[in-house]
């Protein structure tokens, strides 16, 4: 079978790693129905049949298993189609940290706001994609003054990235609203009638055709040149067929502000089916779970008790994909997506913050248990036969920032306004945030659990965000520790977007003002915590407006752990690089 008769994929994802040390790794493939099936191989062996996620409209989707040993020393895995295109992803040493890239926002909500742009709408991809393959990644990413770091890794030869983390806005569903006639018309409604506007069986099969057809129309476009033909496209395709990822869907990947509309309209009937939609397709796509295994979610709210915040019924996902050797590690008896991955001295949590959000609530009450009992049992003793190795950096995704500008006046003016406007982002935007008041309670919930983790299991804790179209740094701290205890210092690096456009117009330039003039005013939480917003590295202002992606390498030596990421902002004609260290944790 020709690769140019894909409709979507290889698109890898990083399932974990097994207790055998095995690296294991899945790739999505899109074929139409009836099409031969491809015959994939790995490391010169044939793959085992694929797994059907999804037959429909004529399309058929199916998973293969990819997954290799973890060696002593890192290596790069060839795959790819009989008598077709090859493909490499990179397996990292057994017991080392994956070295890593972030990105957030791989698409647009305007497709005016692209026509801003003053490089090409996968600029940002393709330096990514350069720096994957660059012999010494320390040269692209590293300032001289880390010339010493530069040196180190001079020996190890291909420093190629194991895993890529995608937090939030894959995909952008905004386009539904003008592309499917009765919601355009649904916009043009009073709010009473679109509360108890009915979805007919016609429309509802739109909906679902729509979500499920705009991944391989994104994600694999009809304009970019065939697996093996000619130059790498160096777009996002590539990244996805190269790099294992790690994905959590954010408001995009449903439609703009999902979970910040009031009550009545999140419950409506049409909210509900593009919400029920948008799920099974995140589940297909971005997940790699067969549709058949994901359970519909279910009201658990109490007959007669009344709540603002959704109340839905646990899934026992460890029952439920038990049969599914490759099931991502999700976190057991919670209604969302929360998934828990360790590798060697890192371990990450990557957070669903959609299932449950409503104006009021992040994250549901059994989640929180459920994320606070996984924490507890984080394994950080040392390997008996790897020194050195024991687990000492977590990693937190959270698709929206919990450290950036509190815009109260701003909160306060839209919190009346603007209320239920899909087309108009700007009040679901700041109510989505954790800095808003509704949220300011859950914050500090979050950051109590956080550090009381890195207190008892001494590492250190850092947070991974998007979102916001903006390279940004933050922190958290216990203003009741001194500086020494290293461990109470929560930073979090924001990169946004890989590619939709930063703040470039004359009004976002004037809001761009308005955030660093907010910025250099700590946010005091309580007696014990503050957040603060911190000169962006090499920058004389707090935010950055360019599309950037981070780079993140844990380096481990001595039994200690230091953290290095590096953000990649594109300007006019170059790249720019902009260090940050996190060092290991410490108590005084």
């Amino acid at each position: 079978m020709a690769t140019n008769d894909f409709l979507l994929g290889p698109v890898l994802s990083f399932r974990g790693v097994g207790q055998d040390g095995t690296w294991k790794v899945t790739a999505l493939i899109g074929i139409r129905e009836g099409a031969e099936v491809p015959k994939l191989r790995v490391e010169g062996r044939a793959c085992a049949a694929p797994t059907q996620l999804l037959i429909i409209r004529k399309e058929r989707y199916l998973r293969y298993d990819l997954s290799c040993k973890a060696h002593k020393d890192e290596r790069r895995v060839e795959y790819g189609v009989e008598g077709g295109p090859l493909w490499h992803f990179t397996v990292p040493g057994k017991d080392f940290a994956p070295r890593m890239a972030y990105v957030s926002c791989n698409g647009f909500s305007d497709p005016a706001g692209m026509r801003r742009l003053v490089r090409p709408a996968n600029a940002v991809w393709e330096d990514l994609l350069v720096s994957h393959d660059k012999l010494l990644r320390g040269r692209a990413l590293l300032d001289k003054e880390q010339l010493w770091h530069e040196v180190r890794i001079h020996d190890k030869g291909l420093q190629r990235f194991h895993v890529l983390l995608m937090g939030g806005d894959q995909i952008y569903f905004d386009s539904i609203w003008e592309d499917i006639p009765e919601l355009k018309h649904w916009v043009s409604l009073a709010r009473a009638e679109q509360l108890k506007f009915s979805v007919s069986t016609t429309l509802e099969r739109k909906i679902e055709a729509y979500y499920f057809t705009l991944y391989r129309q994104r994600w694999l476009s009809e304009k970019r040149r065939p697996w093996g033909t000619g130059e790498p496209n160096r777009d996002a395709a590539d990244a996805l067929a190269r790099i294992p990822t790690v994905m959590m869907w954010d408001d995009h990947d449903i439609f703009d502000g999902w979970g910040s509309y009031t009550p009545e309209m999140q419950r409506s009937p049409l909210f509900q089916t593009l919400f029920r939609h948008a799920r099974r397709a995140f589940w297909v796509f971005q997940m790699q779970h067969a549709l058949d295994d994901l359970p519909e979610l279910v009201d658990g709210t109490p007959p007669g008790f009344s709540s603002q915040d959704p109340i839905l019924t646990p899934i026992a996902w460890s029952m439920r994909l038990k049969k599914d050797s490759l099931a991502l590690p999700l976190l057991d008896n919670q209604p969302g997506f929360t998934s828990v991955f360790q590798a060697g001295p890192l371990a990450l949590v990557v957070a669903d913050l959609r299932t449950e959000r409503s104006r009021t609530q992040v994250l549901g009450a059994q989640t929180w248990r459920q994320l606070k009992d996984w924490l507890s049992k984080l394994d950080t003793s040392v390997a008996p036969r790897h020194p050195g190795t024991r687990c000492q950096h977590l990693l937190f995704m959270s698709s929206v920032p919990v450290a950036h500008p509190k815009l109260g006046l701003a909160e306060g003016v839209l919190d009346n306004v603007g209320q239920d406007h899909v087309l108009d982002s700007s009040a679901d935007d700041l109510r989505d945030h954790w800095s808003h008041d509704d949220h300011e309670g859950e914050r500090k919930r979050l950051l109590e659990v956080l550090s009381e983790t890195a207190r008892l299991k001494r590492l250190r804790v850092s947070l991974l965000s998007g979102d916001v179209h903006v390279a940004a740094w933050g922190t958290a701290y216990r203003r009741d520790l001194p500086a020494s205890e290293t461990w109470a210092q929560i930073q979090q690096f924001t990169s946004s977007a890989v590619v939709h456009p930063s703040l470039m117009g004359v009004v976002e330039r004037l809001f761009l003002g308005v955030l660093n003039s907010s910025a250099r005013t700590p946010q005091t939480i309580d007696v014990q915590y503050n957040v603060e917003m911190m000169l962006f590295p090499g920058q004389s202002k707090y935010v950055m407006p360019a599309r950037n992606w981070l780079a993140l390498e844990l380096d481990v030596g001595n039994d200690e752990a230091k953290l290095w990421a590096t953000w990649r902002c594109e300007t006019e004609t170059a790249f720019s690089n902009h260090l940050q260290t996190v060092p290991p944790a410490r108590q005084g």
